[in-house]
């Protein structure tokens, strides 16, 4: 065994020296922990803002598809992981499946959709997504706008089972087919559904929310921000004195922070552009959010603009 060497008093002297100064330092201060939802399927959680791609992702391979590698790299670094998409989206889901490997996430949980009838075609654009994707495994697969959704539904059942998905789910938009979501909702039970919500459409909170918690779904909100026509709302208008109090810099983070609140919903999927508003809207995913108090206020004042 070796000797270790002697240490003299200057020795000494300069190593308390230097452990006195450090702890003058400033601590580094550890991240600010981010808004999560249970998947109440599992218990599984999810940072509560994800990112949709209908429109902004469907680029082709180029300038313009290289340009959305920063608006990947916001939504990762801003603590986002659900990342949303179709085959109806056109490029979206080869464009996601070129950039996201560039953006070296620590964690992706990535949901497309199957959008066509018959299940030789479900099965057959499901595979072409995987190709896509480059992934051997979604962690969520839902049926576009309920097409055909009976058919594939066997079929999404058979993958999760195999391991090739891990949750299921069924979806709409714009506000439409809620009479036809809520039954099947009552007949099936889906990992998660997935809907419009916001400021300017409320009427998933009659039913499909309540309804959801019920029958332990979680809710994917999509048009958060009413398909931008929330900002047009508001354009002028300063921040009213209450998003201070829910730590909102932005309309958008008020937008997104009403949504996420309501406590049936798990995630909400704004989707954008640009690498500012996606800075944006994953800062809805720190502070405070607003109690039922708050959000009747909110709604409230919303409805006087």
């Amino acid at each position: 065994m070796r000797d270790s060497a002697p240490i003299d008093r200057r020795n000494a002297l300069q190593a308390l020296a230097a452990l006195a100064g450090a702890a003058l330092l400033p601590a580094t201060a550890a991240p600010a922990p981010v808004l999560e939802r249970p998947i109440p399927a599992t218990g599984e959680r999810i940072p509560a803002i994800g990112m949709g791609t209908w429109l902004t992702f469907d680029v082709a391979p180029g300038a313009d598809r290289d340009a959305r590698l920063a608006v990947l790299r916001e939504f990762f670094a801003g603590g986002g992981t659900l990342l949303d998409s179709s085959p109806m989206y056109g490029y979206a889901e080869a464009a996601l499946g070129e950039l996201v490997p560039k953006a070296r996430p620590a964690r992706v949980f990535n949901a497309t959709k199957v959008w066509t009838p018959t299940r030789f075609l479900g099965v057959r654009q499901m595979e072409e997504s995987f190709a896509h994707w480059g992934v051997r495994r979604f962690d969520l697969m839902q049926v576009h706008n309920m097409l055909d959704w009976e058919t594939h539904l066997a079929t999404l059942k058979e993958w999760k089972a195999a391991g090739r998905i891990r949750y299921l789910g069924i979806t709409t938009s714009h506000g439409r087919r809620h009479d036809a979501l809520e039954a099947a909702m009552k007949r099936e039970r889906f990992d998660f559904v997935q809907f419009s919500y916001s400021f300017a459409d409320r009427d998933a909170e009659k039913r499909l929310l309540p309804l959801a918690q019920d029958r332990g779904a979680a809710v994917i909100v999509n048009r958060p921000f009413d398909g931008g026509g929330l900002f047009g709302a508001v354009k002028g208008k300063p921040l009213p004195g209450w998003a201070r109090d829910i730590d909102c810099a932005n309309w958008a983070q008020v937008f997104l922070k009403f949504v996420v609140s309501h406590p049936a919903v798990t995630c909400a999927i704004p989707a954008t552009t640009s690498p500012a508003h996606m800075r944006e809207d994953t800062g809805a995913l720190q502070g405070r959010l607003p109690d039922a108090a708050l959000r009747r206020r909110m709604a409230a004042d919303f409805d006087r603009l």
